[in-house]
């Protein structure tokens, strides 16, 4: 395809993505429990998050049958009201290769993958979203678009990037909003007023004003963030200092990814922080950790009750999350308790 041909499809393809009021889903996955609430006794809503997902080398061939790519997980996933992952490829087969490393790129059955595991919303908020350019960009919120999967942290513009999904469980409104600290290329990704990119946390005045208003239309407010250093279990100062403006901007919780292994959780006043899931369905076996696990974030109104890690590991053999059960879950849980020591992170929420 001509240049020409190429800009006039992305710009197609854009203006049906481009800036547009919060994204909202009326109610959570309909085959799912709906107990009544009064102000009183305000529903229970269970959130599910887990890591980094990739469809590549030994985790490709799982697209053959989408429906059972992440195997016995998915029912974790979808016992919750809501679960997020953080898919970490461009969904295209077009658009070349940015000036990087590793490139990462899926068909667009990836979609059906993480709605089949009991996806709701994904982030792609990260450092391979743009590997094949705003081309690719395109085509991955397009396929989204067409196979029913929420996404956040990307789009057309900064309008879109920054906007919330939006949706209500049982009576209460949740937000979810992505955003990438990653540093490489970070400014040429970027969303801006004019061009399609990633929502960053370097945009601090953006990242602040997009918490605030989601606040504004939700009382939960979820913040997934793709930073953190790889390989290294404690979080750098920007990540901490990034997790302070969003719990001051109203997040009710802040949860990461991207360093390859497990960090650390606890509470920045009344804001609970998840430093990082690690990898989750993943693609090559010698990436730091094959520990990982869903964090189950339970929901009382718009109040956070009680968290909890679901230890998993991942299968050598299928790069598929597994749970964890005996000695291998007990060290899994007393391992990530023992991350908190690194964060600054207080073990209750304020009074």
């Amino acid at each position: 395809m001509s240049w020409a041909r190429s800009f006039v499809a992305l710009a197609a393809t854009l203006m049906v993505t481009g800036c547009h009021p919060a994204r909202t889903s009326p109610a959570a996955a309909p085959n799912r429990a709906a107990p009544a609430a009064s102000p009183s006794h305000p529903a229970e809503i269970t959130l599910a998050f887990a890591g980094d997902v990739h469809f590549a080398d030994r985790t490709a061939d799982l697209l053959a049958d989408p429906p059972t790519a992440f195997g016995s997980i998915s029912s974790t996933l979808s016992a919750a009201d809501l679960a997020m992952v953080n898919l970490e490829t461009a969904v295209t087969t077009r658009g070349a290769p940015e000036p990087k490393e590793f490139h990462f790129r899926a068909p667009a059955t990836a979609y059906d993958a993480v709605k089949a595991a009991g996806v709701d919303v994904v982030s792609i908020a990260n450092n391979h979203a743009l590997d094949y350019g705003r081309t690719g960009l395109a085509d991955t919120v397009a396929a989204a678009r067409a196979a029913g999967m929420a996404t956040v942290g990307a789009g057309a513009d900064a309008a879109a990037a920054y906007t919330p999904w939006i949706t209500e469980v049982r009576g209460t409104r949740i937000a979810v909003l992505g955003f990438s600290q990653v540093a490489e290329l970070w400014s040429e990704w970027r969303a801006t007023d004019t061009r399609a990119g990633i929502a960053m946390t370097r945009e601090m005045p953006r990242a602040v004003a997009a918490v605030r208003a989601a606040r504004r239309q939700a009382s939960v407010v979820v913040v997934y963030v793709h930073w953190g250093t790889e390989g290294d279990d404690c979080p750098p100062a920007e990540a901490r200092a990034f997790a302070g403006e969003m719990a001051e901007a109203g997040a009710t919780m802040v949860v990461g990814t991207h360093a390859h292994l497990l960090l650390g959780d606890g509470w920045l006043g009344r804001t609970f922080v998840q430093y990082g899931l690690g990898n989750f369905l993943w693609w090559r076996d010698d990436a730091y950790s094959n520990d990982t696990g869903v964090l189950r974030v339970t929901l009382h109104g718009s109040a956070i009750s009680k968290t909890e890690l679901v230890p998993a590991t991942i299968s050598r053999s299928t790069g598929r999350p597994e749970l964890a059960g005996g000695e291998d879950a007990a060290r899994i849980r007393r391992e990530y308790a023992d991350l908190r020591a690194c964060t600054g992170l207080a073990a209750s929420p304020a009074p």
